[in-house]
């Protein structure tokens, strides 16, 4: 793993590993260099074969307020055109092993994206959810319109986006954008005993899974089924589709290698 400047990363047992935002001062405001260092600490993960699922989360106490206001007054279309500025972004949505998000405090603009970026979300009670661009006469860039439209709806996303309001975690959960609710103390806690539940189950069906219900966003329903069967006929060339069947008829627990 390599050394990274505003994240700490960490290996927690049965293969879940932990990347924190570790910008606390800043309320975890997000920067160029540290968005490269997420996505190279998410890409890593997805190489290393002892891990399972990655989990996100902040130190301090928020997740992230957003991004780095500072370092981009001075952009310009050419300039953010010559930096291909969501390039990094784009990679986040090419990882194939399950992200959770566990979530606190302030989750703003492209906090809010990161947070989007993840495939389940787990917030503490009391957390704040919103995109305040507009009030900077800018909008979202790295998928914020896109992904809350689909979880939440247009109608409800135009709203959010439009206003720039604060959406309570209760909101959230309402409309389909985190899937639970936790006491502040208890969000890693609950947050990894859901992740080891997860890391236990054979790898390449969750990451076909995951490939499969990314597809079904903007498939159309007949072309989406022939997607899933394509995956489906797949994992029975695994070992862990033998091991599985066979542990069940044997009525023991299965040994999953993710092979």
């Amino acid at each position: 793993m390599k050394r990274f400047v505003f994240l700490e990363t960490s290996m927690e047992e049965n293969g879940v590993a932990v990347i924190c935002l570790n910008r606390p001062r800043q309320l975890n405001s997000l920067n160029r260099k540290m968005v490269s260092e997420i996505v190279a600490a998410m890409e890593d993960y997805d190489r290393d074969e002892n891990v399972r699922v990655i989990v996100l989360t902040g130190e301090g106490r928020a997740f992230s307020a957003g991004a780095d206001i500072d370092e981009m007054t001075g952009d310009d279309p050419i300039s953010l055109e010559l930096l291909n500025q969501f390039a990094d972004w784009d990679r986040l949505t090419l990882i194939k092993k399950p992200i959770i998000g566990a979530v606190k405090g302030f989750v703003f603009g492209g906090g809010f994206e990161l947070a989007l970026s993840c495939d389940l979300l787990i917030s503490a009670s009391g957390t704040q959810f919103s995109f305040p661009e507009v009030g900077l006469g800018v909008m979202p860039g790295a998928g914020g319109t896109q992904r809350l439209t689909k979880l939440a709806g247009r109608t409800k996303a135009i709203e959010w986006l439009w206003t720039g309001e604060r959406i309570s975690a209760e909101t959230a959960l309402t409309h389909g954008v985190i899937n639970k609710i936790v006491a502040p103390e208890l969000l890693m806690e609950e947050t990894l005993k859901f992740a080891k539940r997860l890391a236990k189950q054979p790898p390449l069906s969750l990451r076909l899974i995951k490939d499969s219900v990314n597809k079904a966003v903007d498939y159309p329903l007949y072309e989406g089924m022939q997607y899933e069967r394509k995956n489906f006929y797949l994992l029975f060339a695994s070992q862990d589709q033998k091991e599985g069947m066979n542990a069940f008829v044997e009525k023991r627990k299965p040994d999953y290698r993710g092979k």
